[in-house]
Parts: C-alpha cells; structure tokens; sequence
C-alpha cells in the first residue's frame, strides 16, 4: 500500500479515534479490551502458520498476534484442518495447531478451534478412495475422536462443520453427503460433544449468512431441526468475507443475528475481513472502515452475538489475494503495520 493512500485515508479519522484509549493503569486499551467493556467476551484474529504463510513468522506480526489487549482470542487459520491433523490415515500430527494454540494459551488468549468436518483441505487418502457408509462414518468418528479429545478443554468452541451448504439452501454435494447422506452433520455434532465435552461450545460455520435469504434460512432450519431432535449445537459463526461497498447493512446483520438468538444459539462473527477492489485509495479506505463498523456494532448491539474474530489483521498474510483477483488490503493493519481507518472505526464502534 502506498504511504499517501493511508495518510490521506487517516485525515477522515476523528481526532478523538487517533489517539489510544488509556486503561485505569495506564495501559494502552485495544479492541479486546474495548470488546471486553462493550459487552463481548472477546475481539479476536485468526493467526496463520509459517508453514503456509511465511510472513507470519515477521516479528512484528507475532508481536501484535500475541498481545492480548489487541486480541483476547486466537484461532488457527489453517493449522487444525483435516489434511495438517490427519495426513495419513490414523496418523495425528498436532504441530501446526499447538503451534498457535499452545502460545494463545500461554498468554491468556481464548481459542476458537477450527475445525472438525469440511468439503474442502482433505488428504488425499481421504478422497481418492470409495467408502460405504459404515467406513466414512467410522473414519469421521475416529477423526473428530483423536482431534477433540487431544484439543479437549482448550478451545472456547468448536467450527464442528464449516461451509455444507449452497448459495440457494441447499446441501452441497460432497463427500460427506455423498456418502452418509443429509445426516452427516448430526453425525459430527454428536461425536463432537462426546469427545470435547461439555464445558466448548459447537458451532456451525458458513459463509454468506450475515443477512436473511435463503443460505442463512437454511442454516435457520439446521438449527431449528438439530434443537427438535435434540442434536447439540451451541453457535452459528458468521463467516463475514465481505467486499467493500457491498457488506450487508447494521440493520440486516442485527435482525439475521438476533434471529438466530431467537432460537436458543449464540452468534459470532468468525472470519471478518472487507477486501478492496485493487488499486487501493482513500475512498476505498473510507467505505472499508465504515463497513467493518457496521458489522462489530451489530455483533455488540445484537441479543447474544458473543465476539469477533477479523480473518489474520495484517494485509500481507490475508488469504483474499490468493483468492480473489485483483481484490486486496482487506485487513486491519497496512502492510508497514500502520493501524488502517478501518481499525479506529472498529474501536469506535465497540466505544459507542
């Protein structure tokens, strides 16, 4: 990012947001704190491992990823997926999970564990093969056994399954709902409590359910289903990977959320970045900042919407370059660490 674009973008900042909040010690207050007084149990980041991020080993990073006040949760990006967890078949590797799990711990920083079942990251051992039903479903158990239970009173909740279902409501076709049909999810959710325990929350996580339309129907009458049949499920997780400009109004995010509070689950914004139409300028900055506002104030406003983790923080190590052409600079932190407009709108919105 050009220096100019963020200096101009910083002009439109409030005088009363350029300067950090101070805590009763003396302390420089960050967004967990601020969550934390606004009500929320926490402000959270996803943190990705050097092995598929290389930046991330970049001092200053960790240095930020590690404070406590910035971030009160951490959840691994990548490192307790399937394919790290499980790369040969009943072969466990814990590596890149405890490498972000076991330092968040040490410094006091709640964990979103992420996560047990998905369509996507698979070994190949797993996909390359045909299975009978019977054998997906105690190659399920054995995963969501060996992973939780290894991971068991560690993490405040569980992504127990991520991304099941299509832009119109339905399921996706995959693996899982090939194989064990519809009631697969069930399936993983009743394992996931046997083996996490009680004491971590399970959440069902998707994209593109931040306002009310059929997606976020559908995972509506997951729940409402999963509740009948006395299936346990505790959370949905907003994914939020939004495009500036674009993001769904406060008043679509608050009533979607508040309607899933309204049947007994709790919410949370899980993955939140706004990503930018390349090349960057202070207007662009100006409606991100105003977007990433809109959804923190309807998570805090909201009935029971419990925190927000931003997707990573930092715009070199975000995944949206990776995926989306020409689209970028969706994160909190400018490439030379410099807090974007994006961040004071955030605090802002987690003040008032």
């Amino acid at each position: 990012m050009k220096v100019t674009i963020l200096t101009a973008a910083l002009a439109a900042v409030p005088a009363s947001l350029a300067a950090p909040t101070k805590g009763h010690e003396g302390k420089t207050r960050g967004l967990d704190d601020l969550a934390k007084r606004a009500g929320l149990l926490y402000f959270g980041t996803a943190i990705d491992n050097p092995f598929s991020s290389p930046k991330a080993v970049d001092p200053k990073y960790q240095e930020i990823a590690r404070n406590s006040h910035e971030f009160g949760q951490v959840t691994p990006a990548n490192g307790q997926k399937w394919m790290y967890i499980e790369p040969e078949r009943n072969v466990f590797n814990y590596t890149y999970g405890d490498a972000i799990i076991k330092p968040a711990k040490k410094n006091g920083q709640m964990r979103r564990c992420h996560n047990l079942l998905w369509h996507s990251q698979l070994p190949d051992w797993l996909t390359s093969k045909n299975y009978t039903k019977p054998e997906l479903l105690s190659i399920m158990e054995n995963h969501i056994k060996h992973e939780a239970s290894y991971y068991k009173n560690e993490c405040y909740a569980w992504d127990v399954v991520n991304e099941a279902f299509n832009e119109d409501g339905t399921l996706r076709e995959d693996l899982w709902l090939w194989t064990i049909g519809p009631d697969y999810m069930e399936y993983a959710f009743k394992f996931a409590r046997k083996y996490a325990g009680h004491g971590t929350k399970l959440y069902y996580n998707d994209y593109n359910i931040e306002r009310i339309q059929n997606k976020s129907t559908a995972v509506v009458n997951l729940v409402k289903t999963f509740r009948k049949k006395g299936v346990p499920i505790d959370g949905v997780g907003l994914q939020a990977h939004f495009t500036t400009g674009s993001t769904p109004s406060y008043e679509d995010q608050l009533a979607n959320i508040n309607r899933f509070n309204s049947l007994g689950v709790e919410v949370a914004l899980t993955e939140l970045d706004v990503r930018v139409s390349l090349p960057d300028s202070p207007e662009k900055q100006a409606q991100q900042a105003k977007d990433y506002a809109a959804s923190v104030k309807a998570c805090k406003d909201a009935k029971n919407c419990v925190g927000v983790t931003v997707w990573d923080f930092w715009d070199p190590v975000s995944w949206v370059p990776g995926v989306f052409a020409g689209k970028g600079n969706a994160c909190l932190w400018a490439e030379d660490f410099t807090k974007k407009p994006a961040y004071y709108a955030v605090a802002d919105a987690l003040r008032n």
